[in-house]
């Protein structure tokens, strides 16, 4: 689980709440209709928006937002490197058995086009394919979590015209005026509740999330074009240490040091 999603969420329900509570009766702010308007009327909508398929991939949406895979960039590079030595000295051929063994699909596909001999124009041709699809399928996912943010608000606002509405249609009982304003309100702050405290914050760890990925791919696909070109291993890793920022290069150059 990531622990940033977990306190991030965490916080923003204790403070809510906590405001509520201190606000007076907590129960002022539950209203079943008014639920049932901005979850059945947001949910419906979004699935008007969007194919099924995506619709019926929404739990593994939410749990990509509450998901951190770990990339290890500095391993992947030394992973890279060590492929390089070998292929300068074994050649491209002696890759194939280490691929086999390789987790991650990505690179094993990419180093096993390579092995095949295939031309470096279409390797990168087939990886920047995969890499543009991977992008695609991750912002289909966030254009979902997006559309609840869009339609949570609007459907909060929809359920208070309609309170409002049913509050005139009784003004003959003044006394009914105050409850019955509270319940039409109610309605737009759980559509509030849904856009700015679920949806929005997980479209953005989704966004983060995909940087990442991508940038873990195009890494991949230079080393593995390098490897093909066959480079020194030193300029691979070299060209590879690019792609983290300051603090991971050092990191890794204390790595080198200490062995």
């Amino acid at each position: 689980m990531d622990l940033a999603s977990i306190i991030g969420l965490s916080l923003s329900i204790i403070v809510v709440v906590w405001g509520m509570v201190m606000g007076g009766d907590i129960m002022a702010f539950y209203d079943l209709p008014s639920i049932l308007i901005v979850l059945g009327g947001t949910f419906g909508a979004t699935m008007l928006a969007n194919p099924i398929e995506r619709s019926k991939n929404f739990p593994r949406i939410i749990k990509h937002a509450f998901t951190s895979e770990q990339i290890d960039m500095i391993g992947l590079i030394q992973t890279l490197v060590s492929f390089a030595e070998k292929a300068r000295r074994e050649g491209l051929l002696a890759l194939e058995e280490d691929a086999s063994q390789l987790d991650d699909e990505f690179m094993r596909k990419s180093i096993q086009l390579v092995v095949d001999g295939t031309d470096p124009e279409l390797v990168k041709s087939i990886l920047d394919t995969e890499i543009g699809l991977l992008e695609e399928r991750h912002g289909s996912n966030k254009g979902y979590l997006d559309s609840i943010a869009e339609l949570g608000p609007a459907f909060g606002m929809l359920g208070t015209l309609i309170g409002l509405i049913q509050m005139l249609g009784n003004l003959s009982d003044p006394d009914a005026l105050g409850p019955g304003m509270a319940v039409a309100l109610v309605t737009t702050f759980y559509g509030s509740v849904l856009a700015n405290m679920f949806a929005i914050p997980m479209g953005k760890k989704l966004v983060q999330s995909s940087s990442k990925e991508i940038l873990c791919r195009e890494l991949m696909v230079e080393g593995i074009l390098s490897i093909q070109a066959g480079e020194n291993p030193r300029i691979v890793e070299e060209k590879l240490k690019v792609f983290l920022p300051p603090k991971m290069r050092r990191l890794l150059d204390e790595g080198k040091e200490e062995e």
